[in-house]
This record gives C-alpha cells, structure tokens and sequence, in this order.
C-alpha cells in the first residue's frame, strides 16, 4: 500500500508538471482567451477531474506560470548582481555570466517568457520591476566603481530590459548559444558601437 502511494504520487507530479508544459505552450501560441482546459488535459492524457486536482482553474494555473517567470527573472537579477572588488579585467567575463542565465532561460523557455513578458496582464508591470531590480544593480555597480558615475542608470536598465523584451518577441537572437549572445550584448554596452 504504502509503495502504492508513492507511485500514484509520483505520476499525480508527472501529470501536474505535463500539464504545466502543455499550458505554456498553448497560452503562449493561442492566447489566453483561445486557451481551454479542455485541450490541455487532452494533450496530457488525463481527465478534467485530474486537472481540477491541481489547478483550481484556467487563471489560477496561468498564473502560476506567470509567477514562475517573475521567480525566475527575481533570481537571475539577483545573482547577477557583481560584488564589490572585481579586478578590473575580469568585469567583462563576470557581466556575461550574469546574464546568460537569462539567455538560457529564454531560449529554453521561449513560450513562457512570451507569456510572462507579452501575454500575461501584468507583462508591463513585470518588466518594470525587473527594470527597478536591474536598476538597483546598476547603481550599486557603479557605486563599486565598475561603471562611468555620470551614467543614466535609469536609462540603462529600461534598454536592457527592452533588449530582452525585442529578443523574447523576435527569438532571431535566440537561436545563438547564450553565452554568445551575452557577449555580444556585453560588448556593445560596454565598448558601444564606435570603430
């Protein structure tokens, strides 16, 4: 009985996290409106009774992917963050590999990004809070030193941000490996275009 259990409960997350996936998809290529419960739980091969086990409803499981991005964006931002004392030569390396996280994360989940950055309801409210952390950053980078003190860091981090945001949209640069698009976008911010 007791092995019995764990099996049941490991498929009962096997089909939470298949319809997890299934959701992502459909609400990122249909749209949240055009989205039924109906075709997901048929793409996952389980009953409707089984989705209402997990999900109290259509809202309350797009919202858990919407919270799930937020989550993970706060969790990049964060351990992007440089601390104080990087030698100089290294600062470069380091910005990168703050920010192929988000690369990775958008090239492996380009549909939800999409839903987290330009479907859901609060796509505007989530790229301004990323913004205001990337923002936060910026400023205590540049107070370590790392960047010029008359920079508009405001100014910086909103082109950032709709760096990520052109990229989610287009997904022509995601189709590069992360760590190369992360030196690319490195490279043009902080040596800019000049010859």
């Amino acid at each position: 009985m007791g092995q019995r259990g764990r099996k049941k409960g490991a498929s009962g997350e096997q089909s939470r996290a298949l319809m997890l996936n299934i959701a992502v998809d459909e609400f990122a290529l249909q749209g949240y409106h055009e989205t039924k419960v109906s075709s997901i739980v048929k793409k996952a091969g389980v009953t409707q009774p089984t989705f209402y086990l997990y999900f109290e409803n259509k809202e309350s499981l797009f919202q858990e992917l919407i919270d799930l991005f937020r989550s993970k964006l706060k969790d990049f931002t964060q351990k992007s963050r440089l601390e104080p004392g990087i030698a100089k030569e290294c600062v470069h390396q380091r910005i990168e590999e703050g920010l192929t996280p988000f690369f990775r994360f958008f090239k492996e989940e380009p549909n939800l990004a999409r839903i987290g950055f330009l479907i859901a309801p609060q796509a505007e409210e989530i790229k301004h809070q990323l913004a205001d952390d990337i923002r936060l950053n910026l400023i205590s980078e540049q107070q370590a030193g790392y960047f010029r003190e008359d920079l508009d860091i405001g100014i910086a981090a909103d082109c950032i941000v709709g760096m990520m945001e052109r990229f989610i949209m287009t997904q022509r640069p995601l189709n590069q490996q992360p760590e190369v698009l992360a030196g690319e976008v490195v490279r043009l911010f902080l040596y800019g275009m000049k010859n």
